[in-house]
């Protein structure tokens, strides 16, 4: 039987509502701190605080094997990001323990560990040197790290100038090749396009067939399924179920996102990053059928978002994602690209309505998920916040319309020609003649 990589007992984190932590401060400001307000420093010490407190984790315990691939599901605020964080030692658990036996490399969120004055080419060798590698190490990996994050033109630019994309290419490929022994992933498909996603899934394989242990935590059900032996679903930070990946999924899915409805509340949903809604903040999305019992299908979709400004911002957009059940993206919606940008002003609300023609979503029940941006900064966003319902009486007709599994999850009409030919043009290279067409259009 394998070593032990990571074994947890009764891992708890309990917060503060309204407080966050103060990681890196100096010995001088702890001491200016505790001469200011001793009573309250005493109130921490023994475990009192003045706020109202959450607990992130509660007595979660698990263990994961050396090379062993293992998802952590659930929805947001569930404490997946507070786990990972503590296994990075970036925060300490108010309870329990977590025993970790190897070199561990954490992408936590999109430039973690990157100095933003620093070039890509030198945040290459500080993350390096992070994760404890000599400097021929990195220099052995370093043009396999360039080629894969696809920066080669910016390798000499600050980080800073990055967009998001460049940013999680960078630090994806930097934690997956200088060969530490347990990868910690959160959420590095949730950001990019598909054609890097797929490069992410595919490197990712190759660590785990080299025998490194992997913790990946990801909203996409298909990702999870296709890389992980077996999988742990929290849920309100304690563990709700850990089987293998299908048993725990098909959980997961009949546990948690069920519940379709028509309204939902954005703005008190926990952030999966700490600045994330500082400027600008999403606080409500509205579906708007045209009945009242939802959206039908070959209905137009329509809906109403509804954000805060806290700052002023140049150019912001908003993105609409419709995802599958299994967390796989079905399409995205962005108001950018048809001109619809804002500039805000501090202290004002406003309101994005979107709508979208009949474009062939088949009935079934579909993830919603909703961004905030301005250029290449995520403002805001909420992932998998709700469930989108599609009921299978076509619009107008009320007619039933039967379920097609294993189909996607368009149906578009398609235009099809068959015709005999001669021996002749059947011959490689011969274009047939455009004539004698026939035309099929299948519902």
């Amino acid at each position: 039987m394998s070593s032990l990589a990571i074994r947890a007992e009764g891992l708890s984190k309990q917060y503060c509502l309204g407080q966050r932590e103060q990681a890196g401060r100096t010995f001088r400001e702890m001491l200016a701190g505790a001469v200011r307000s001793p009573l309250q420093r005493l109130r921490r010490l023994g475990g009192r605080t003045d706020g109202e407190t959450f607990w992130a984790l509660r007595d979660l315990s698990f263990e994961v094997r050396t090379g062993e691939v293992v998802g952590i599901i659930g929805r947001n605020g569930a404490g997946k990001s507070t786990l990972l964080k503590i296994l990075s030692r970036i925060t300490e658990p108010t309870r329990g323990w977590a025993e970790i036996r190897g070199r561990v490399a954490s992408l936590l969120e999109v430039g973690t560990g990157f100095h933003p004055e620093l070039t890509g080419r030198e945040n290459i060798y500080l993350n390096g040197a992070i994760l404890g590698m000599r400097r021929a190490e990195i220099r052995r990996n370093f043009d396999s790290i360039v080629e894969f994050a696809e920066i080669a033109p910016f390798l000499d630019t600050p980080v800073k100038h990055y967009s998001s994309g460049m940013y999680v290419r960078l630090a994806f490929a930097v934690a997956a090749h200088l060969e530490p022994e347990i990868l910690l992933i959160d959420e590095v498909l949730a950001v990019g396009d598909l054609a890097f996603q797929k490069k992410c899934l595919g490197k990712m394989h190759d660590v785990s067939r080299t025998g490194r242990t992997v913790l990946f935590v990801s909203h996409n059900m298909g990702a999870v399924s296709a890389l992980c032996s077996r999988a742990i679903v929290l849920e309100g930070g304690e563990k709700a179920a850990e089987a293998a990946t299908d048993e725990a999924v098909r959980y997961y899915l009949e546990h948690n996102l069920g519940g379709a409805a028509m309204a939902w509340t954005l703005k008190y949903l926990p952030r999966a990053q700490p600045d994330l809604g500082d400027r600008v903040r999403l606080e409500r999305l509205d579906a708007l059928p045209e009945a009242s019992e939802g959206f039908r299908y070959g209905e137009a979709l329509r809906f109403r978002i509804a954000f805060r400004a806290a700052a002023s911002l140049q150019r912001l957009a908003c993105a609409l994602g419709i995802d599958d059940m299994y967390g796989s993206r079905v399409i995205t919606f962005e108001s950018d690209r048809h001109g619809a940008t804002v500039d805000t002003l501090a202290g004002r609300s406003y309101r994005v309505e979107v709508a979208v023609p009949p474009f062939g979503l088949l009935p079934g029940n579909y993830l919603l998920s909703v961004s905030l941006y301005s250029g290449a900064r995520y403002e805001d966003y909420a992932i998998h916040f709700g469930t989108l319902a599609l009921h299978p009486l076509a619009a107008g007709t009320a007619q039933y319309v039967a379920p097609r599994p294993g189909r996607g999850a368009i149906h578009q009409d398609s235009v099809w020609r068959i015709e005999e030919v001669s021996p002749e043009q059947h011959e490689e290279g011969h274009a047939p003649p455009p004539a004698t067409i026939a035309v099929e259009r299948r519902a």
